[in-house]
């Protein structure tokens, strides 16, 4: 064992170790509170100050992090944020959790990446190990971070260390979070899996599982949501055609789900929403080409799933036309922007193309989430209304996010007619005629 990994196995297993996290965001700040919980002192790092304020104020602004937990721990002096970069000098551990969107062109943006690497690179010091949390395509870490990091010449695997884990967050999840979901790790060398390795198990509940690459742990993050987008696709393709013979897809799910093996159940939706599943696929798509290879599954999914939005707007014309109504000129209460329920995040939420092609052929719509007060989409704000105002005078309601605290009886009740992309009205008893599902 070199006398680097001894000395930082011992400060991490002695909780020692100074631990940094670049990113507060939906990954970052989760992960910097578990770590400070579990006895490391803690600092993140954002180029965001406003960000940076909240932490070191104790204020939260992330539905999985408890509000008392954090503050608690700021004040005891466990965690603290800064926008000083200056201060990777003083950390043994780096985690980078920072976006890693799509460009215009459906290309992967590595720019948060490349800009959080080459901050920490230019206070890399031996001793140290740098692990890469943000979703992006296989050979990110060793293609693009590596070389980097190793541009001031100390060398990956000998000087530092260098592993891939990807997160595996999702909000609003009562049952799996950061502390006990599972942890998937791979190194650039074994010495670097197993310091990886060593600072999750000193923080996590979960198993972690090592693989033999960072390439590895990048593909196997791509496939999980490429399993969800693809299995989410043949959902969505069976409601269309579900529609179309009059069967009720939701019931049909229903049966089929009482299979106790062979099938998992999905389901439709007015499209995909999240920063993952529906930017994922494409990271593979674009990886893909370099090996000649044409990722054809994946993409038909992704035809599927796009395409649902316009789906959306097809039945909710016909709906109204049978009511007599034309799309233009009508008015459409949309409950539901957050593209999951109960959390407020509504990151490529499926909700916003609907309510951009409800808008585009006339109609005048009005939004309502009590997640989200307001939300931009492409440079627009929407404003939640409180729906009990505005749903007598609506001529239908879309639901586009099933919202735990919503009355549906009562929505059903005062609504004129109702189309459900989410079957959150399956409780409903009375005054069922006027419940049009996806």
């Amino acid at each position: 064992m070199s006398e680097l990994k001894k000395q930082l196995l011992e400060k991490i297993n002695n909780k020692k170790a100074k631990v940094g996290v670049v990113g507060l965001g939906y990954v970052g700040l989760p992960l910097a509170v578990e770590k400070a919980n579990a006895g490391y002192e803690t600092i993140g790092f954002d180029v965001q100050e406003s960000k940076v304020n909240m932490v070191n104020n104790g204020e939260n602004y992330i539905g999985d992090v408890v509000d008392a937990e954090l503050k608690e721990l700021v004040e005891a002096g466990k965690l603290k944020a800064t926008t000083d970069f200056s201060f990777i000098k003083d950390v043994d551990t780096v985690c980078i959790c920072v976006p890693t969107p799509l460009d215009l062109y459906k290309q992967p943006d590595l720019s948060y990446v490349v800009n959080s690497t080459k901050a920490v690179a230019e206070y890399l010091h031996r001793g140290m190990i740098i692990i890469l949390e943000s979703t992006t395509y296989p050979g990110t870490t060793e293609e693009v971070l590596k070389p980097i990091l190793e541009e001031h010449g100390l060398k990956c695997g000998e000087d530092f260390f260098l592993a891939f884990s990807p997160e595996r967050v999702d909000p609003g999840n009562k049952h799996y979070n950061t502390k006990n979901t599972p942890k998937v790790v791979g190194g650039c060398t074994a010495d670097c899996t197993e310091v990886a390795a060593a600072l999750y198990e000193n923080v996590l509940e979960g198993e972690i599982h090592r693989v033999s690459s960072p390439a590895v742990a990048e593909m196997e993050k791509i496939l999980e949501n490429t399993f969800r987008n693809i299995n989410i696709g043949l959902a969505n393709e069976m409601a269309i055609l579900c529609n179309r013979m009059g069967i009720d897809v939701w019931e049909v799910i229903d049966a089929a789900k009482t299979k106790p093996y062979g099938f998992m159940p999905f389901y439709p939706g007015p499209g995909l929403g999240g920063h993952c599943i529906p930017l994922d696929p494409f990271y593979l798509e674009w990886k893909a080409k370099e090996y000649d290879y044409h990722t054809k599954l994946i993409e038909t999914s992704g035809i599927i799933n796009d395409s649902m939005a316009d789906f959306v707007l097809e039945n909710v014309m016909k709906i109204l036309n049978k009511n007599k109504k034309a799309l233009n000129g009508a008015k459409v209460l949309v409950m539901g922007l957050a593209y999951k329920n109960d959390i407020d995040d509504y990151r490529e939420s499926p909700s916003f193309k609907v309510i951009e092609l409800l808008e585009k052929n006339g109609a005048e719509v009005i939004v309502n989430d009590p997640y989200c007060p307001e939300a931009k989409y492409k440079n627009k704000k929407y404003y939640s209304v409180d729906w009990t105002e505005v749903i007598d005078e609506s001529d239908i309601v879309v639901i586009t996010t099933n919202h735990s605290c919503y009355d549906y009886d009562q929505i059903v009740s005062r609504a004129k007619v109702i189309y459900d992309t989410r079957n959150a009205t399956k409780n409903v008893k009375e005054n069922r005629d006027k419940i049009y599902k996806l």
